[in-house]
């Protein structure tokens, strides 16, 4: 999957947080093994130029650790996110691109503590920019407050 931003991200966590959505799609589309799949990234996507365009050095331990947080967690990750949608929608009705933002975001409301809430819906937010238009980027937004208010208490907003 290129990477096909609207505009730049702002700094490595966030190319980091893009990298790894696409990582993860790449993951589901082609089963590559987990060691395979992040070595390639480090060697020929973070921060690299691809069809001369030159992406933002992504933190490659933050990358890391969302890819393995996800494909450790699926399962879980996956429930979380399915209680959360509507009756008449299921996971596997989103398309592929969504279902990784998602789970990314999921992901690090889970496991990630450290990072704020705020900061989480913002960032894939922007990630959600990347691939499509306003219906989707509000849908991330609704989904992943609605994740984080179950998940998390309002102090760590």
């Amino acid at each position: 999957m290129a990477q096909t931003q609207k505009r730049p991200h702002k700094n490595a966590r966030s190319a980091a947080r893009l990298a790894a959505v696409q990582a993860l799609y790449q993951r589901e589309m082609e089963k590559t093994p987990l060691n395979i799949l992040l070595d390639e990234f480090h060697q020929y996507r973070l921060g690299a130029t691809i069809e001369d365009a030159t992406y933002t050095k992504a933190e490659p331990s933050f990358f890391d650790d969302i890819v393995r947080g996800v494909g450790t967690r699926c399962e879980e990750i996956d429930r979380v996110i399915s209680e959360n949608l509507s009756e008449r929608w299921s996971l596997d009705r989103l398309d592929r691109p969504m279902r990784q933002i998602l789970r990314a975001g999921t992901y690090e409301l889970l496991a990630r503590p450290d990072v704020p809430t705020a900061t989480i819906i913002s960032e894939y937010i922007d990630v959600a920019n990347a691939f499509y238009d306003r219906q989707e980027k509000n849908f991330v937004n609704g989904l992943l407050d609605t994740v984080a208010k179950k998940l998390r208490s309002s102090n760590n907003a």
